[in-house]
């Protein structure tokens, strides 16, 4: 198993430096440091990490709006750790897509389950929209064909059956998808 590969953003050097031994102990690998939110954001996009602990008070971007666009462009799972803990920064940064919040001072023995529950957390949510997505264009795929058989059964007076073995064999005969057929005489049909 590969280590995990962790970025982190504080604008505290000192607490920087003593996540990272500490992290570095732990047996992470420090991937990339930041000072703000949007190094971080940068960082991330170019190092790819597997998780990203961020400070929630950083300057140019908090860490709360790094984390939500860190989120969105699915990069990484961040992990918040904040001498916050207020009601509104917490739900800030639930709805943010955070994977977990951690209140300084923490513990080193606070980081690992943290870090692995978020680590595979996210991974698994990764896995889920593949499979969503794959799923979605099967069924794009079927409607397409559905539709374009019932075109084919109309125009032709043929079964059901004789419709799809038509748009399997020009499938096959032209090395398109059913998908790209049928959406062919869907186009052909409505000229």
């Amino acid at each position: 198993m590969s280590q995990v590969r962790v970025l982190i953003a504080d604008d505290d050097p000192i607490i920087r430096l003593d996540l990272k031994q500490i992290l570095q102990n732990l047996g992470y690998i420090v991937c990339a440091e930041a000072g703000d939110g949007q190094t971080a954001l940068t960082a991330a996009r170019e190092t790819q990490p597997d998780v990203c602990i961020l400070d929630v008070k950083m300057p140019v971007m908090d860490g709360i709006e790094a984390a939500n666009l860190i989120g969105d462009e699915s990069l990484a799972p961040v992990i918040l750790l904040t001498a916050y803990s207020d009601r509104e920064l917490v739900d800030k940064a639930a709805n943010a897509g955070v994977f977990a919040y951690l209140v300084k001072p923490f513990k080193p023995s606070d980081l690992t389950p943290a870090i692995e529950v978020a680590h595979s957390r996210f991974e698994q949510n990764r896995q889920l929209m593949s499979e969503i997505s794959g799923l979605s264009e099967r069924l794009e795929a079927r409607k397409a064909v559905d539709r374009a058989k019932g075109i084919l059964m109309t125009a032709e007076n043929i079964t059901e059956a004789e419709a799809y073995r038509r748009i399997q064999q020009q499938s096959m005969n032209m090395r398109k998808s059913m998908r790209e057929v049928a959406e062919a005489i869907i186009v052909a049909s409505s000229v």
